[in-house]
């Protein structure tokens, strides 16, 4: 049995959008040749997703994978899953220059959950969010901090970013959504 623990260990918010941590969340880095059809074949056995292109994020049974650079992706699965996943990705591409590493516990994740979501994450990225459509994924900075985002749906935006700034991520994302500090316009 797995002692890990999520970031802020499920804390949430209800503003005019509800923040929430999503709990323990299973990532796995791969970086390689991502025309590689040993590549792809690996994603599509890990997720049941087919490659994104870039700034994508492609979603099947078994979970995710988000174009993070033009070597890089971020599989999204199950979290008691990931390092079974990682084992069986690094089998499939041994022959093939790639590095294959479970990035779970080094992360944080976030729902922004409402109607405005897009408008919670604006107010903190210089990404541009009214043009976000689910399957569509941006990495870029929350204030000061690397992230990445995308939507689930047209009111829940999925934000990943470091463990070790947990903390401020959820007061910037609590702040950007306070009652009372909806953009009007």
């Amino acid at each position: 049995m797995s002692n890990a623990v999520s970031a802020l260990q499920g804390a949430s918010f209800d503003g005019y959008c509800k923040v929430e941590e999503a709990g323990l969340v299973g990532m796995i880095t791969l970086r390689g040749d991502l025309s590689s059809e040993g590549v792809a074949k690996t994603v599509k056995t890990a997720t049941g997703a087919e490659m994104p292109g870039q700034g994508q994020i492609t979603e099947g049974a078994k979970g995710r994978a988000g174009w993070m650079s033009p070597d890089e992706l971020l599989l999204i699965v199950d979290h008691a899953k990931a390092a079974d996943v990682v084992e069986a990705a690094s089998k499939s591409l041994a022959k093939e220059h790639a590095l294959v590493v479970n990035v779970s516990d080094a992360r944080a994740v976030y729902r922004v959950k409402g109607a405005v979501c897009r408008e919670v994450i604006a107010k903190l990225t210089p990404a541009d969010t009214s043009v976000m459509q689910p399957g569509m994924l941006r990495r870029t900075r929350i204030a000061q901090i690397p992230a990445a985002f995308y939507l689930e749906d047209d009111e829940t935006a999925v934000l990943v970013c470091f463990r070790s700034v947990a903390q401020y991520a959820f007061d910037l994302l609590k702040d950007a959504a306070k009652p009372g500090g909806e953009v009007f316009g």
